[in-house]
Parts: C-alpha cells; sequence; structure tokens
C-alpha cells in the first residue's frame, strides 16, 4: 500500500460468516459473456458504454472506480473516425491489455502491458491507426476480435509504483515515438 509492502494477520476469513449484506460478495465475473454497447449509426461513443462494474462516488459523473473492457465487437459507424479517439479527461485512466492486441497501438503494446493517461493528459491512437483508420472505407466490421484489453478509470491520481517505473526494466522508453510522424490533417484558414 502505497509503495509500500506490508503483512496482516487475522484468527478468521473474512468469508467466515452466516450472510452477506447487499452486494459486498465475492464474485467471479467470465468478460466474454458481457454484451457490448455500441453505436449503430455515426460517431465513435464515449468508452463509458463498456463500463462492467463501477464503485460510484459522492459526485456526480465521476467514480471512485469504473471498471471497462473492450472486447470483440462490431463497428458499423459511417462517416466517422472509428478507433479510441483523441481526448482528455477528467478521469485518471490505466488501460491494460489481457490478449490479442489494442485497436488504437496494435504495435509494442503487449499482452500483460499497460498505459497510465492521468487527468487532463491527451492521449489517442497511434500515428499507423490513425493513417490506417482514415483511409478505410465504411463497412461494417468486427473489430478487437480475438482481443481483450480493460480499463479502470477513477476520479483519483493514480501513482505508479518505484518498482514498476525503475526496478523491473519494462517501461517502454520510446512508447511517445508513437505519435511523432502523426500526419497535419487541419491548416489554418484565411
Amino acid at each position: 500500500m502505497q509503495g509500500q509492502y506490508f503483512k496482516a494477520t487475522q484468527a478468521h476469513s473474512p468469508y467466515d460468516v452466516v450472510a452477506w449484506h447487499g452486494n459486498y460478495v465475492p464474485y467471479k465475473y467470465d468478460l466474454t459473456k458481457f454484451c457490448v454497447v455500441n453505436s449503430v449509426s455515426y460517431d465513435h461513443l464515449d468508452p463509458s458504454i463498456f463500463t462492467v462494474l463501477t464503485c460510484k462516488s459522492t459526485r456526480p459523473g465521476t467514480a471512485v472506480a469504473d471498471f471497462v473492457i473492450f472486447p470483440p465487437r462490431f463497428a458499423v459507424q459511417q462517416n466517422t473516425f472509428r478507433p479510441p479517439y483523441f481526448h482528455r479527461n477528467v478521469m485518471t485512466e490505466f488501460i491494460g491489455l489481457i490478449s490479442g492486441h489494442y485497436e488504437a497501438k496494435k504495435e509494442g503494446f503487449m499482452p500483460g502491458g499497460a498505459s497510465l493517461h492521468s487527468m487532463a493528459i491527451p492521449h489517442g491512437p497511434d500515428t499507423a491507426t490513425v493513417k490506417r483508420e482514415s483511409c478505410r472505407v465504411d463497412e461494417p466490421e468486427r473489430v478487437a476480435e480475438g482481443t481483450m484489453s480493460f480499463m479502470f478509470e477513477s476520479m483519483f491520481q493514480m501513482k505508479v509504483a518505484d518498482w514498476a517505473l525503475n526496478k523491473d526494466g519494462k517501461v517502454d522508453e520510446n512508447y511517445y515515438k508513437a505519435w511523432e510522424d502523426m500526419p497535419v490533417t487541419f491548416t489554418e484558414s484565411e
């Protein structure tokens, strides 16, 4: 906790009870059974449509934690950019890849990998995805096939442990290069 290991012992299991109150019970959920909601007209909808579980906060529009997945699904929107778009959040996003490839960064983001986007930090698809998807024909297609990625979103700042940043040797020091050759698509008007 807070970057430190700790040990706690107790004489009994927290599950050694006669009954549970409310929804405080351990639960195993098969993410492949999640029924995906999606746009059937235009525009890539906000990722909150993929929320599996949420822990509400006292502030409307924010959560202590949302657990979101990006499972295989159909994309049928027309006249729009289908992958996750460029944005900034009022909440912090921690995105991880369980299997397959992440639809907004197919190269370099491997299963078991994760990235942290703190609140107000701009982020979005890599250059290769933008170039590929900007030229795509608008036809219905299956996306994220064989893939499962997740996101924890929270109104709180998240801190990466020192071990993860400095000691495990797995930080991608060139991650930022995925956006270096981004094509300029807007010009100043006169």
